[in-house]
């Protein structure tokens, strides 16, 4: 889906735009035709050359460009893409484009453009939850602009909380959604995924090696395209991104998961590796080791 299509992505002038290249980078390499504008912001942070070098798309970040402009530039910069991702978006960029300013290149193209919109926020947690930003936040997603929250972490002033730009992949996931013309957009997928564990005392389980990778690339593909997935996944189940996750342990847990939440659903899959077999009974404790042969 992403391979193919053509993203447009407006760089913000905050210290995420570093990770906005590498991100930039991925989506390119996985396919998609990138072109790129930078805010005069994002121009203190990273260079014009060095995301060319890496991107292998040349920026463009002036408005009143009189070659580019020669053509209205900025109106078929905002026709030419099929979405259009802002990353980092820092507050400030946020406010100026919920309020329609077109100051620059980059708020222009997204005055002008028609395709959608994926916003990827990056900034203080205390800008983050500030009133204001809500208010800018909630303005865009009216419009039907999509919203990447950020993630909580550790951020670049040293702080912690919420406020470092989202991962790669709840990034790429947003880019598949806007894309995605599916007709699996509003079905309700169920999907069990990874092994489960029998306990053999409170120490030992009966297992497999089983990852879960398939049932969470399914389910990443089928959120992708704008399915309401959920995972229902064993110990240590690979983490899909844009699915509700329900965690089980044993095959017994996983049925009765299966059964609550297959109800209603359009699509079920069962990816999961469940275990052929459970000790009669768990022992409390740890059994000691003997030497003779044991049933369990």
């Amino acid at each position: 889906m992403i391979a193919g299509s053509r993203i447009l992505i407006a760089i913000g002038g905050g210290i995420a735009a570093l990770r906005a290249v590498e991100y930039a980078r991925a989506l390119a390499r996985e396919g998609a035709e990138v072109e790129v504008v930078m805010t005069q912001a994002a121009k203190r942070f990273m260079t014009p050359l060095a995301v060319q070098a890496l991107v292998g798309a040349e920026p463009r970040s002036e408005l009143f460009d009189p070659q580019a402009e020669r053509a209205m530039g900025h109106i078929a910069l905002a026709r030419w893409p099929d979405a259009v991702l802002v990353m980092p978006a820092t507050a400030d960029l946020i406010a100026r484009t919920a309020h329609g300013l077109a100051d620059e290149l980059a708020t222009a193209v997204l005055l002008a453009t028609r395709a959608p919109v994926v916003v990827v926020p990056a900034m203080n947690t205390a800008m983050w939850e500030h009133p204001a930003t809500r208010r800018n936040l909630a303005e865009l997603q009216a419009r039907g602009v999509s919203i990447v929250p950020p993630e909580a972490g550790e951020l670049a002033c040293g702080e912690v909380g919420e406020g470092r730009m989202a991962s790669l992949g709840a990034v790429r996931l947003a880019v598949m959604r806007a894309l995605s013309q599916s007709p699996l957009a509003g079905t309700r997928w169920v999907i069990t995924t990874g092994r489960t564990e029998e306990p053999w005392d409170e120490v030992r389980v009966l297992t497999n090696r089983a990852t879960g990778r398939m049932g969470a690339m399914i389910a990443e593909q089928a959120a992708g395209r704008g399915a309401e997935v959920i995972c229902i996944a064993g110990p240590g189940a690979a983490t899909p991104h844009g699915a509700k996750v329900v965690s089980v342990r044993t095959a017994r847990e996983m049925h009765r998961a299966a059964l609550e939440h297959a109800r209603g659903a359009d699509v079920f899959v069962a990816a999961a590796a469940v275990s052929d077999y459970r000790p009669l009974a768990p022992l409390a404790g740890k059994r000691k080791r003997v030497h003779e042969a044991e049933l369990i």
